[in-house]
């Protein structure tokens, strides 16, 4: 608000549109420099003056109610009148449609996120993909899009040969039934070394996978199998992760629509036979040939993707397909979209793959082939069980604590991904993010407890000794006590939420929104330690309360955005 309010009255004044000065607009360094700073250096050439000259004239120019602003070199500095809109600033953030963007105008995007092999445990590699995905849905949402997010599960090809050849061979039902998920990756594990000295089994694995695309009785049934107990697990990891999808659609699903992708793509003369497979040659664009056919006869995952992407478009009706997939897929994706606009769909500009950097362990890859697999399942309930001892040394008598370390300590695996860059590798340590202190989703959610209890206490405090409601015309000529530096740094920062949740969705960047909340987390702390909240002197308390009242609500609401649940009280 106060940024564009500072851009209406300069606009005018330098023959920029308005979007062009809320570009230029900075916040300075230095709180005593100001609220706002508008550098002049972009005028001099259209206003022929030098931009200290310029910062000077518009300086003078700008002198309006509620604004003062002073030139310092090439800069205009700008100070707003605190007392005069810090009243009409809170209540735009305490409305119920404050932040609420209009980016998508209901246009669907669908998001392809989490996308676990069947088969295989739900590890910690898995969660960026899942917690990414689910956070770029409700930001989407919340930014005027229609999202719609589907579970491609990785439940085809031929992985599934490998899976079956090793059970023949090695496995039994009883195994299975007892504990699946850990046996099937103890079969897989198996066949990758075997295979290292008995290559006959990569052809058997192949064979099973030509039998299971063939409809195979018992290569079926042993598919089918594999596939209900991994859903199990995984719904399992879903709940707990506070995520859901709309659809949730195996590659599988797909098997009856690649028939017509190949078909076309042989009438648009793109196939060409190489070695005995099927391509698309990317030549002219400098990639290696996007293969469709492989020499044995059977699809691939690049066929069954873009099936995938021509029934999103066409089914689902979607305006823009993300796929949150690792960065490692990225040469894959880009041959699929190539793929796409050379069967001239346009719409295949309207894909686009969101990366992720690599999660490791506390210094340890994750691989499956080889079991290095670290469970999602064994992290989370290691977070919360130290969740549950921090809680019950700070607050031995709180009610539900083993509750509310679930959330804390679930919260703090899933804030603790989304803090970082989703381009950054992560090294993820669980006692860094289960802290209390420092950027964590924990110590986001105290301060948000910390709030519940402040505004706990001035509910509590003798109406006599402490109004708890801010008349009319305190509202409207506010003391000059009302707003600190430290209330009205927060009531600022608030104010700024709708710029950040834009620059989120432009970005694809969750990271956007944690690092913000941990910033109005820190702000309402120093608030807190400088200026008196419950116990403030009447016409300066019914603010002071508002303030925190907003701030809860906008820390609880951008946990929510990010999966992450908010106690009311730690």
């Amino acid at each position: 608000m106060l940024l564009k309010q500072a851009a209406t009255q300069i606009a005018p004044l330098t023959g920029l549109t308005l979007e062009e000065v809320l570009r230029l607009l900075e916040v300075p360094p230095q709180e005593e420099m100001g609220d706002a700073a508008f550098p002049c250096f972009t005028l001099a050439k259209s206003l022929r003056k030098a931009p200290v000259v310029i910062a000077g004239e518009i300086a003078v120019a700008l002198q309006t109610e509620g604004m003062d602003a002073t030139a310092a070199g090439p800069y205009v500095n700008i100070r707003f009148d605190r007392n005069v809109l810090a009243p009409q600033l809170l209540e735009e953030v305490g409305s119920e449609t404050f932040g609420k963007l209009h980016l998508g105008q209901g246009a669907r995007v669908v998001i392809d996120m989490s996308s676990p092999n069947i088969a295989k445990p739900f590890g910690i590699g898995h969660l960026r993909s899942t917690v990414i995905g689910a956070a770029l849905y409700r930001l989407y949402n919340e930014a005027g899009y229609t999202s719609i997010s589907v579970n491609h599960l990785g439940d085809w090809g031929t992985q599934f040969g490998k899976q079956i050849t090793a059970y023949k061979r090695w496995g039994n039902e009883e195994m299975l039934q007892a504990d699946p998920i850990r046996n099937s990756l103890e079969l897989y594990v198996r066949f990758h070394d075997e295979a290292e000295k008995d290559p006959s089994l990569e052809t058997e694995a192949r064979e099973w996978f030509r039998k299971l695309e063939q409809g195979d009785e018992e290569a079926q049934r042993l598919w089918t199998f594999f596939v209900k107990v991994s859903m199990q697990e995984f719904n399992r990891m879903y709940e707990r992760l506070n995520v859901d999808f709309d659809h949730t659609l195996g590659e599988s699903f797909y098997n009856d629509k690649m028939g017509a992708v190949v078909e076309e793509l042989q009438v648009k003369e793109l196939l060409q036979e190489s070695d005995g497979a099927l391509v698309v040659r990317l030549d002219e664009e400098n990639m290696p040939p996007c293969l469709i056919i492989k020499k044995d006869g059977t699809t691939i995952y690049p066929t069954r993707d873009l099936a995938t992407a021509i029934y999103r478009h066409d089914v689902m009706q979607a305006d823009k397909l993300l796929y949150v997939v690792g960065g490692e897929q990225s040469l894959h994706f880009r041959q699929v979209f190539t793929v796409l606009s050379k069967m001239e769909y346009g719409w295949a500009d309207h894909c686009e793959h969101i990366p992720f950097g690599l999660m490791r362990f506390e210094g340890r890859k994750m691989s499956t082939r080889r079991g290095k697999v670290v469970f999602l399942q064994e992290v989370l309930d290691e977070a919360v069980a130290r969740a549950l001892q921090i809680i019950q040394e700070k607050n031995p008598n709180l009610e539900q604590a083993e509750q509310v370390a679930e959330a804390v300590g679930v919260g703090a695996i899933i804030f603790g991904d989304l803090r970082n860059n989703r381009m950054n590798n992560i090294d993820f340590s669980l006692e860094d993010a289960v802290s209390f202190e420092g950027e964590t989703g924990p110590y986001v959610q105290y301060t948000h407890a910390r709030i519940q209890s402040v505004l706990a206490k001035a509910a509590n405090v003798s109406r006599d000794e402490q109004e708890m409601d801010l008349d009319t015309d305190q509202m409207n000529n506010p003391p000059t006590a009302i707003v600190g530096d430290t209330s009205w740094a927060l009531l600022k920062l608030l104010s700024d939420y709708p710029s950040y949740l834009e620059k989120a969705v432009l970005r694809n960047e969750p990271s956007v929104i944690a690092k913000y909340t941990i910033d109005v987390a820190q702000a309402f702390n120093r608030f807190y330690h400088a200026e008196r909240i419950a116990d403030a002197p009447s016409g300066v308390r019914a603010f002071r309360v508002e303030l925190a009242k907003h701030t809860a609500k906008r820390l609880a609401y951008n946990l929510s955005l990010l999966g992450v649940r908010a106690p009311e009280q730690m």
